[in-house]
């Protein structure tokens, strides 16, 4: 089993997960063998709330050029979490 902090590797900020916030979506980057039950578990545990749902993908890496060289940036997983209607929203995300 993982540490809780192993498996949330950081927020994912970007303009659309902003505006899932009003909707109680919150983005997270994961370690990429978490599974759905572990990522509740440590959300549930770090930031204090009640999870409703877990959604996650695989994010394969973008691929890059520099002249005739060629390669690609590493693949991630990204998990979108829901929140019950409840729970209260996640501290960090409001001095963002």
């Amino acid at each position: 089993m993982m540490n809780k902090f192993d498996i949330i590797k950081r927020p994912v900020v970007t303009e659309q997960s902003m505006d899932m916030m009003e909707e109680n979506k919150y983005t997270f980057e994961v370690d990429k063998n978490a599974t759905k039950p572990e990522i509740r578990s440590a959300i549930e545990e770090i930031f204090g709330v009640k999870v409703e749902k877990v959604h996650t993908m695989n994010v394969r890496g973008k691929l890059k050029r520099q002249g005739v060289h060629q390669g690609r940036r590493p693949s991630w997983k990204k998990a979108i979490i829901k929140l019950t209607d409840d729970s209260e929203p996640i501290e960090f995300f409001d001095s963002i």
